[in-house]
């Protein structure tokens, strides 16, 4: 078993506030599966950590100060945030069933508690705070103004305010740290930042302790408080005897037994975390009440690109000041609005031919400049994005004006179908050829129909040339993401596809 990230006995420290400039803490996060090295690049440019990549995919591991959270919640490729308790590289679970929940259960008094709940309850105090700072800004007549003209505030960010809001009254006096994906509808807790595969080894199952007894525990500003909790458990592998409810409640019964909790399924103020991957097991505190990808997104479409995947895209193809980047197949407006928001400095343009995507994605646009209002109206200029209703083979763009272009292309699933892309994607790639710069120009295309990627692509080799691919997992589907370099040669637009 590998040695302890922190170390400690239980035990929640009531000056966790002021201890945060010298406590240390191993945070774990979640990353859009493929873009686990970006998501490392970013902490390091940001906080100046090293990242270690989990062999389990889609998460990354690093320590920064506990006083650097506000930074680290800032993160734009990261969708879900613990602190380690513990990592066991190579643990050793028991062939018999009954001897390895036990083993997971004794392995509870063992664990390094005390540091780990330090920085939660950090975490929590920044939390509150900010919630405190939200409910001010609705609360002043120009802000339930705002809200209540055409009701733009609605989907994920309403949610998110009212959960803080009701949480804020409750009697433990702590948010819950964690929020339930509602986008699995099988219940399935996914936090690769997609959804797992259905046909994948991987058994990731929400499952809380099934316990009831009430006890006090010191939280807080020296109250007595019951902290309510819940186990998630995470596994994958299939040499595992126990399934992932069996060890999400034992698991969980040990906790409660511990440090004398109540187990609450949904409202939980501690989220623990048990992620088994093989032989490889981590113990963290969950930080984060829902996953960061839904920070830009209020109206949505039938094919939401979450932002975190969004950010990953646009970081692969490098924008620089000045860039132009367009998004011919915008739809909800995920990938320009991240990028107006990460890279203001160059300017964006979203289009779409359904009128519908349009209209959500302006209604975004308008959500985020009245989220900017609220954070500092003297400061609130905009932001560079502009979106167009448009036909993708035929953009109202000149020739050679464009850097960049990203886009998340139709599957032929959901939207589209199969039969149409063999006509839709080279075409597509042709104009996308004409309107950016050759040489420079680059493109970064998400898609799951790769055959039929790989055919057109083939048909105008003259203009695009493949430089790097990253696999991803878009709502349980192989996906691939294709960063496409202009070649010099003109774009003709009578060439012959196929």
């Amino acid at each position: 078993m590998a040695g302890a990230e922190a170390a400690g006995d239980a035990g929640l420290g009531s000056a966790a506030a002021q201890e945060g400039a010298e406590l240390a803490a191993v945070i774990g996060a979640t990353v859009p599966t493929g873009f686990e090295q970006t998501a490392a690049q970013e902490v390091q440019e940001k906080l100046g950590s090293a990242s270690r990549i989990s062999r389990d995919r889609g998460k990354i591991y690093f320590e920064v100060p506990a006083r650097s959270l506000p930074q680290v919640h800032r993160l734009r490729s990261v969708d879900n945030l613990f602190v380690v308790v513990q990592e066991f590289k190579d643990y050793q679970f028991k062939d018999n069933k009954e001897d390895a929940l036990k083993d997971l259960e004794d392995l509870v008094k063992k664990l390094p508690w005390t540091d780990p709940l330090k920085v939660w309850e950090l975490n929590n105090s920044l939390k509150k705070k900010k919630t405190k700072r939200k409910k001010h800004s609705l609360q002043s007549p120009a802000s339930r103004g705002k809200l209540s003209d055409g009701g733009e505030e609605g989907g994920a960010d309403q949610n998110s305010t009212s959960d803080q809001e009701d949480c804020a009254q409750n009697p433990v006096s702590v948010e819950p740290t964690d929020g339930q994906d509602t986008e699995n509808p099988q219940g399935v807790t996914s936090r690769n930042g997609v959804e797992e595969e259905e046909d994948n080894e991987q058994s990731d199952v929400k499952a809380g302790a099934q316990a009831s007894s009430e006890s006090e525990t010191k939280a807080g500003e020296g109250e007595a408080k019951v902290l309510r909790f819940r186990v998630t458990c995470n596994r994958a592998g299939d040499k595992h005897s126990f399934t992932s409810n069996e060890a999400a409640r034992d698991f969980g019964g040990a906790v409660q037994e511990h440090f004398q909790w109540k187990a609450d399924m949904t409202n939980f103020d501690v989220e623990v975390l048990l992620n088994i991957h093989n032989n490889e097991v981590v113990v963290g505190i969950a930080l984060t009440e829902e996953s960061l990808h839904r920070r830009n997104i209020t109206h949505f479409g039938p094919t939401t690109l979450r932002s975190t995947l969004a950010y990953g895209m646009l970081r692969l193809c490098d924008p620089q000041p000045t860039d132009i980047i367009v998004d011919p197949m915008c739809g909800t407006g995920a990938i320009p609005i991240e990028g107006a928001a990460e890279w203001p400095y160059c300017y964006h343009i979203a289009g779409d031919n359904s009128p519908q995507a349009v209209k959500r994605a302006a209604n975004n646009i308008s959500s985020l400049l009245r989220k900017n209002e609220s954070k500092d109206s003297s400061t609130a200029l905009g932001v560079p994005l502009d979106v167009i209703q448009w036909d993708i083979c035929n953009l109202p763009l000149r020739t050679g004006s464009v850097d960049i272009v990203v886009t998340d292309m139709p599957f032929g699933k959901r939207m589209g179908s199969k039969k149409k892309n063999w006509d839709l994607y080279p075409a597509c790639l042709m104009e996308m050829g004409r309107i950016c710069t050759p040489g420079t120009g680059r493109a970064v295309l998400l898609t799951q129909d790769k055959k039929c990627f790989a055919k057109a692509l083939s048909r105008v080799g003259h203009i695009w040339r493949r430089a790097q691919t990253v696999w991803v997992n878009v709502g349980g589907l192989h996906a691939a993401v294709y960063l496409l370099r202009r070649t010099w040669e003109r774009a003709d637009e009578t060439r012959s596809f196929w």
